[in-house]
This record gives structure tokens, C-alpha cells and sequence, in this order.
């Protein structure tokens, strides 16, 4: 399968099972476009005729052309065969380990974010922090059950996390008591809004914490709209400063601004360059998850800006990188040379199988976006997985599982998509979120691009 685009003045044609990218002329262009369907008397025709007033195109340059392609075909460069499909099922049916746990310590919120798809924290049910006991246990199955897997993730999520910061210390410092004679190494990250960082937290934080995803939308009228606290008054003024004090104290790496964008602020780009301009250089910005019918919901007459927002972003990082002042888009980090490996990019993102959710009481969800219907409950952290028919359901997910991804020329780049993404917009997770499909693919094409525009 070849996908063709043009983008930033740069004619490019990728060969989907490969990889490979051709930055190719015109007339390249519009050949391989009908090297399949057309014979080579029509190619011959067509391109003379349509390039008529060009003087180094001619019947022989468009001859020397169609040799060059049918070289890159033979050479499986173009067109190659997609040889993947068995092995994303054996891959995924062979996994039998855990790997990674996102550790659900606070349900419960200091912020109260109306566009929060965990219902501030509750996930639909009670407030609730977790125990030393619920977390210690966790850590026991995550051991018990990631095989002879050294390294390990967890990330201590919410709710806000920092609501419960003396159990994410001993359940810390838990895991590096053990973590040895087991032959285990921990990798902890942490998700939090700010409100409750302070200097003794950020110790512990560039101690321990391998990452930290930081809650920022981006101008301040953008973030305050929707990440207020209950008294309604928004947080950008409080957390700013105490997120940049921590930044800096990490050396600015090791983190993470993530923000939302939502049918607010389609101009999301604004937003990520205020994010750049703060000297905030790790960025993040995702569409939000909602119900269609919410008011902030984005809508198919928004495509075509969020589609000319992702150029925009795409040409400014290269304008600032060329200025020495590069900043890193998490969605145009894209390695065509080393990575990543082939697994990764058919099996998908492993919940429900290799990565779970474990909420204050101890069960089990396949990510953090099920948590709180019960139909995904996969088990606890005592029982393990006994609902194993839900987990195969999760097995099965990968970048061949529907007939539309089959047939994507960005299966390889996504993996199958969230079930958590395909489930809320169909019902199913085996269902296709259209919608998401198409963002995704215009931030893939712009990140090709921008690995380009690095090249020449």
C-alpha cells in the first residue's frame, strides 16, 4: 500500500509495510499516482500532455521514471507486501505478562474540570484514596505476574494523586525495597494538576518519578475556562509558577505538558506556542473525550481547522528549531530510522493485557478510561484476571483487528488506535473512532513531514 500527500511545498509518497518515504518531483508524483492502474502508453500521454510546456519532460524522462519506480517496487520500497497480519495475533495471544500499572491512588479531586471524563476524579462512583494496604498488594500482583520482565511502570494517577501523597511515598519506597530481590526495576511516573506541589514534593518527585505529565491547557483564558476550583475560580495563576519551579528543577526533561483541547479553543496551536513561550519545551495536547452532544465537543465542521492547526504547529516547530529554540510535539515524535520495533506497532498499546488500571479498591480495568464500568472489570489484585473472556476481548485488539484499519495506510504508525477512543464513540472497542482516525493522520502526515524538512 503507498500513501501519497502533499505538504509544505514537499511532494511525498510512503510505502506503508516498509516505511519507506520518497520525497519525489511533480512529475514523480503524479506517475507513481498511476503507475497501478494505468498502462504506460496512458502514463506516457497523460504526463507529456499535462507537463507540455516543460522541456525536460519527455517520453524517455517519463520512461527513466517508470524504470526507477519498478526498481523501488522490486527492491520492496514501494508497494511491498504486508507480511504482519499472523503476527500481530500470535504476538498478542502469546503475551502472557504484565508489565505496567496505572495505580488509581485518589478518586477524588481538588479541581473541579467540567470536561473532566473522570467525573472530577469519581469515575462515576464514590470519592475514595487508596490504601498502603490496596497499593502494596498492587505492586505483589504487578511482581507476581510480569514473568521475567525486568523492568516495570507504574504511574500513580487520579483523581489527582497528590491528594494522597503519603501512601504514593511508602508505596515508593515499598517497590525499592523489594524491587532487587526480584530481580525487578521500577519506572514511576505521575500525573497531577499542580495545585498541591510544594518544594518538599519536588525532592521526592526528581528522586524517584522517571516522568511527570503536568495538567496545563495552554493561555490562561483557555485553562481557566474548565479547570477551575470549586469555589470557580480558575487555577492557571496558582499552578503556573510552582510548574515551572519544577520544571527547572528537573533540568526541563523528564516531563510533560499535557493540556486538552476541546471545541473552545480549535485554535489549539495558541495554545502550545503560549505553553513554548512560558520556556516549556515537553508539550502535549490532546482532543477531548465527551459525549458528542456536550457543548465543548468537537464537531466534523471543526476538521478542516484542527487539520490547519497540526500544519501550523508542524511549521512553526521547524521555523523555531532552525531559531535554536526547538520544543518537542509528543504527537510528531516519530523515528523512521530506528523505531520503533515491529511488535510495538502491530499489537497496540497492550491494556487490558500487558498494562491495567487498579482502582482504591484493588480491581482491575483494562486502562484508565474503563475504569468505573463494571463490564470491564477484569478481576482484582487478589483473584487476578478472572474475567478472561473480557481480556481476550483486549487480546484481539491490534492494528488488523478491523477491516478498516486493514485497509489504513497509518495502521503501522497507530497500532489499531484506543479501544477506550473506539468504545466511547461506537460502543464497541472494536468499533472505528472515525474521528480520532482522521487527527491522527493529519499529525502523522505533518510529523513525515517535519523529518523531512530536518533532512534536506
Amino acid at each position: 500500500m503507498v500513501h501519497q500527500y502533499k505538504l509544505n511545498g514537499y511532494n511525498i509518497v510512503l510505502d506503508t509495510a516498509s516505511g519507506s518515504v520518497h520525497l519525489v518531483d511533480e512529475v514523480a508524483y503524479d506517475i507513481i499516482s498511476m503507475y497501478k492502474e494505468k498502462s504506460r502508453d496512458e502514463i506516457v500521454s497523460e504526463i507529456c500532455t499535462k507537463y507540455k510546456d516543460y522541456d525536460d519532460v519527455n517520453e524517455a524522462e517519463v520512461d527513466e521514471c517508470l524504470s526507477d519506480i519498478k526498481a523501488l517496487e522490486e527492491g520492496k520500497k514501494l508497494w511491498s507486501e504486508d507480511v504482519y497480519e499472523q503476527l500481530a495475533k500470535d504476538y498478542k495471544n502469546n503475551s502472557n505478562v504484565v508489565k505496567a500499572l496505572c495505580l488509581h491512588v485518589a478518586h477524588t479531586c481538588n479541581l473541579n474540570c467540567s470536561y473532566c471524563f473522570a467525573s472530577q476524579g469519581k469515575y462515576q462512583g464514590d470519592r475514595a484514596l487508596m490504601s498502603f494496604e490496596v497499593g502494596k498488594q498492587a505492586f505483589d500482583f504487578l511482581i507476581a505476574n510480569s514473568g521475567s520482565r525486568k523492568n516495570l511502570e507504574v504511574d500513580f494517577f487520579g483523581g489527582e494523586p497528590l491528594m494522597n501523597w503519603d501512601v504514593v511515598v511508602k508505596l515508593v519506597e515499598y517497590a525499592r525495597s523489594v524491587e532487587k530481590q526480584h530481580n525487578k526495576n521500577f519506572r514511576f511516573t505521575l500525573t497531577t494538576n499542580g495545585v498541591l506541589l510544594d518544594d518538599d514534593k519536588f525532592d521526592f518527585i526528581n528522586k524517584e518519578m522517571s516522568n511527570v505529565v503536568l495538567s496545563l491547557d495552554g493561555r490562561p483564558e483557555i485553562h481557566d475556562h474548565f479547570r477551575k476550583d470549586y469555589n470557580g475560580n480558575g487555577s492557571y495563576d496558582l499552578i503556573l509558577p510552582k510548574f515551572k519551579k519544577l520544571v527547572e528543577s528537573r533540568n526541563g526533561k523528564n516531563y510533560y505538558m499535557r493540556g486538552t483541547f476541546t471545541h473552545n479553543n480549535t485554535d489549539f496551536t495558541n495554545d502550545i506556542i503560549h505553553m513554548a513561550d512560558m520556556g516549556f519545551t515537553e508539550l502535549s495536547m490532546e482532543p477531548v473525550v465527551c459525549p458528542p452532544g456536550d457543548s465543548y465537543a468537537l464537531t466534523n465542521d471543526d476538521l478542516p481547522t484542527l487539520f490547519e492547526q497540526y500544519e501550523i504547529l508542524a511549521k512553526e516547530m521547524i521555523k523555531r528549531k532552525k531559531a535554536g529554540k526547538p520544543f518537542t510535539f509528543y504527537h510528531y515524535m516519530l523515528d523512521l530510522k530506528n523505531g520503533p520495533c515491529i511488535y510495538k506497532r502491530i499489537t497496540g498499546c497492550g491494556s487490558g493485557t500487558e498494562y491495567m488500571a487498579v482502582t482504591p479498591w484493588g480491581d482491575l480495568y483494562p486502562c484508565h478510561q474503563f475504569v468505573g464500568d463494571e463490564k470491564y472489570c477484569l478481576g482484582n489484585i487478589w483473584d487476578g484476571v478472572t474475567k478472561k473472556d473480557v481480556q481476550d476481548e483486549f487480546r484481539s485488539c491490534n492494528a488488523y483487528a478491523r477491516p478498516e484499519c486493514k485497509e489504513c495506510w497509518a495502521k503501522l504508525y497507530c497500532s489499531g488506535g484506543c479501544a477506550a477512543n473506539s468504545y466511547h464513540a461506537t460502543g464497541s472497542i472494536s468499533g472505528v473512532y472515525e474521528y480520532g482516525c482522521e487527527l491522527f493522520k493529519k499529525r502523522i502526515e505533518c510529523a513525515i513531514m517535519m523529518q523531512i524538512a530536518e533532512e534536506e
